[in-house]
């Protein structure tokens, strides 16, 4: 094994031990803010009568002290078990999220998808291009990309799109249907995409002006191949650890883009749990964003380790 794979290996294994500590501080303050939180899971307009209240928290273990209800629920979710929902009673946390995160990373994914497809190329096109045309356009997306939230293009795009024009769905989703899909994409992938450009723009900008760039150009490459095998690859740290950190949240969807245009997704299941104080379908849900985002967060690591060897020498 030469040097470099060793310390590759190491550097890996660092960054997968350190998910672990991680992993059990979330779910260890979710249970507890969870718990601490006025109310509980089967408060009422209707009250219930104090036996069967008490018969239902025996039932779920809600009557033991904290202390023994967290390791509980430690040992179930080392079997792989996310526990009964405490609302709808008829489903476990398991079930509910088989249905809502295909739904989610299916949306996220095609959004993170399309971020990336334009807004590589429109940074690129903006930073080397002396064309007039490129330079609105980058102005335009990242301006109107920073300036309007979610929450009002979305209720926008259903409207001219869905019910104006009438070329799409505003609302429900079937399995096949990609017309469903195509206003939630977009909404979810608006900012994004203008963050993505924004960064690329900036880097590009950078690295154009370095010597290895320059000694490419001396070596008589074309220029298209100096600007997406030499230039483009030295950019992109910037915009990978900005899709590390975005990819978790745009994957699992958005509650407004879930809302507006009625997507069956996890997102409406965290709000809805939270104010029902449904405690295990809420840690289930924060427990998939927590993987999501250790996993993005350590293949970044892993990416960085692997395009810049100092850091791994370094172990960071």
């Amino acid at each position: 094994m030469s040097e470099s794979d060793s310390e590759l290996r190491h550097f890996l294994l660092r960054r997968a031990l350190g998910v672990i500590p991680t992993l059990l501080l979330i779910v260890a303050l979710s249970f507890l803010v969870m718990r601490l939180a006025p109310g509980g899971p089967f408060d009422s307009e209707r009250a219930l009568a104090p036996d069967v209240r008490a018969n239902l928290e025996r039932a779920y273990g809600l009557d033991q002290p904290l202390p023994v209800q967290f390791v509980r629920y430690l040992n179930a979710l080392l079997h792989g078990d996310l526990g009964p929902s405490l609302r709808l009673r008829d489903q476990s946390v398991t079930e509910l999220l088989a249905v809502g995160l295909p739904v989610s990373l299916t949306v996220g994914a095609l959004a993170l998808v399309l971020a990336v497809a334009i807004g590589i190329p429109l940074g690129v096109a903006a930073a080397i291009a002396r064309k007039a045309a490129a330079t609105r356009a980058y102005v335009a997306v990242t301006a109107l990309g920073g300036a309007v939230p979610v929450f009002v293009l979305a209720p926008l795009l259903a409207l001219a799109f869905g019910l104006w024009l009438g070329w799409l769905p505003v609302a429900g989703y079937e399995p096949g249907h990609w017309q469903d899909l195509v206003l939630p994409v977009v909404a979810l992938a608006w900012t994004p995409i203008a963050y993505v450009a924004r960064l690329t723009h900036a880097s590009m900008g950078e690295v154009m002006v370095e010597p290895f760039i320059a000694a490419a150009r001396a070596r008589g490459l074309p220029e298209s191949w100096v600007i997406w095998r030499y230039a483009l690859p030295a950019a992109g740290l910037p915009v990978l650890s900005y899709l590390g950190a975005t990819a978790a949240s745009v994957l699992t969807g958005s509650l407004v883009v879930e809302t507006v245009f009625g997507l069956p997704g996890v997102g409406r299941h965290l709000v809805q749990g939270a104010l029902d104080r449904d405690y295990t379908l809420v840690m289930g849900v924060v427990l998939v964003y927590a993987l999501l985002i250790v996993a993005f967060n350590l293949a970044v690591d892993v990416l960085y380790g692997v395009l810049d060897p100092r850091l791994r020498r370094r172990g960071l």
